[in-house]
């Protein structure tokens, strides 16, 4: 029996290759057979069989199952199909599986749920930016070893996949409000429409109803480019479409640079900023022609720019502290009861008296604590028994070598002769830098090396300054000439 399925595909290789022989092997059939469907081609097709040669094996067990699909339209037929095997062991066998995935099939087409129809959208030179963040952890950047998790805010233009893209450590209107102007910038012009998605509380209200309103920060941050916004709805990727597209594509262009550069570590956030950089040049130059369309119908930037960071005015405690957006950050002690501005910016905090600027820490996006060493050690210094139940103390290892170098302490000379000896090694540090003492602590701490002071540390990395004294000869005529001036008065 010809099936109308090689039929067609009869037709199909004979129209391709002119050959009847070509033509009947490829559709499965003998050259005899071939040739007369061939010379007549409206030869009836046979009768489709309705009837079943065997007996279902899925009868008794479909209907159970038919009211799991009902109930969750979205239940695989594997899962399913496992479920019934485990509580209907005595209807179904292990060798019914692709027989119930192709009922589960033919259940979806005929009961199932309708799939969401996408239409294309066509895009306009010069009209629509889109901006959103993207995880990037999955890149396994590292900073002098240590895992970099961060984020990337990147805005496109639709119409020729122009993109820019910022690490940020968060999505926060800081990172936006940096992420759009680097962007803006380096494109030279302003588009008509900016376009977000529905969840950021960068950009929104965030409410319990669905109805978000654009918050003041973000509304002043778009008057000023004269930027139309809007937003998708909620739950709806795919209106921003382009943009999460993008978002996959450089990650897997960086991903590939990273391969060929051989490995994953950079020396400073600086180098890997630079790399994020050159693979967006780079990325950017194929699309020229395009980018000229939309340059030739934008409009120009405006004279200034927005400041990239958030002001709070804070008091520093008795703790040498003082609270920035519910986070806690160290000043020098002197500044204790004095108040303070904080300028934050999306991965810095910098600390200004008036308008010196006295101190600069990384920006914590959560609630742990940022304590530098060097503002608190004079103190502890001079209160060593402070140290064992500091709130902070944690906060004062720079590093796992540091962490070693305690213990070490602790366990050759005793708890509270320990943690002296620490202090005083933060005290060098502070002195000296951490790059300057990490290297060699590293190799002293080692379980092999004798017990060791802070004072023998500085020692060979301070060696003192002995100055080579030049012993004169002794010239008495000198001596004889005061002589003879004095006694010459006297007489």
């Amino acid at each position: 029996m010809i099936t109308p399925q090689q039929q067609a595909r009869l037709i199909t290789e004979f129209n391709r290759t002119g050959s009847i022989t070509m033509s009947a092997r490829k559709a499965g059939m003998d050259r005899k057979t071939a040739a007369k469907h061939l010379e007549d081609p409206g030869i009836k097709d046979p009768i489709a069989r309705h009837w079943r040669t065997r007996a279902d094996p899925l009868a008794a067990v479909w209907p159970e199952a038919e009211s799991f699909l009902d109930a969750a339209p979205e239940l695989e037929a594997k899962a399913l199909f496992e479920h019934l095997l485990e509580i209907r062991p005595e209807l179904l066998k292990v060798g019914h599986l692709r027989s119930f995935q192709r009922r589960v099939q033919q259940w979806r087409r005929q009961h199932g749920p309708v799939p969401e129809v996408i239409f294309p959208q066509e895009h306009r030179p010069g009209e629509l930016m889109q901006l959103d963040w993207t995880h990037a952890k999955e890149l396994e950047v590292s900073i002098a070893g240590k895992p970099l998790d961060h984020l990337l805010c990147q805005a496109v233009l639709p119409y020729s996949n122009w993109q820019w893209a910022i690490r940020c450590q968060s999505e926060s209107m800081l990172s936006l409000r940096q992420g759009l102007q680097e962007a803006l910038d380096r494109l030279g012009k302003v588009p008509k429409l900016l376009q977000t998605d529905n969840s950021s509380a960068a950009t929104h209200r965030i409410g319990a109803g669905s109805e978000r309103d654009f918050n003041s920060e973000f509304l002043s941050l778009v008057n000023h480019y004269g930027l139309a916004v809007r937003t998708i709805h909620v739950a709806s990727p795919n209106e921003n479409g382009d943009v999460e597209s993008q978002n996959r594509h450089l990650k897997r262009r960086l991903n590939q640079h990273l391969l060929l550069r051989g490995y994953r570590d950079f020396a400073t956030e600086a180098d890997y900023d630079q790399f994020l950089e050159r693979v967006m040049v780079a990325a950017n130059k194929q699309r020229g022609t395009r980018v000229a369309e939309e340059l030739a119908v934008m409009s120009p930037l405006p004279p200034t720019r927005l400041c990239d960071y958030d002001e709070v005015d804070c008091r520093v405690c008795s703790h040498s502290t003082i609270r920035v957006k519910k986070t806690t950050y160290s000043v020098p002690a002197r500044f204790i009861g004095r108040r303070l501005r904080a300028r934050v910016y999306e991965r810095h905090v910098e600390v200004y008296h008036e308008r010196e600027r006295i101190a600069q820490m990384p920006r914590s996006t959560g609630r742990q604590a940022v304590i530098d060493y060097r503002h608190v050690i004079e103190a502890l210094l001079r209160k060593p028994g402070a140290f064992a139940r500091y709130h902070y103390r944690e906060e004062l290892f720079p590093n796992n070598t540091y962490r070693l170098a305690y213990d070490r302490l602790v366990h050759d000379f005793g708890q509270r002769p320990g943690e002296l000896e620490y202090l005083r090694l933060l005290k060098l540090t502070a002195e000296l830098g951490i790059n300057a003492v990490a290297g060699p602590l590293g190799e002293w701490v080692s379980p092999c090396n004798p017990p060791w002071r802070t004072a023998a540390l500085r020692q060979m990395l301070c060696p003192p300054l002995v100055e080579e004294v030049v012993e004169r000869p002794v010239d008495l005529s000198v001596y004889d000439a005061l002589l003879g001036r004095e006694l010459a008065h006297v007489a």
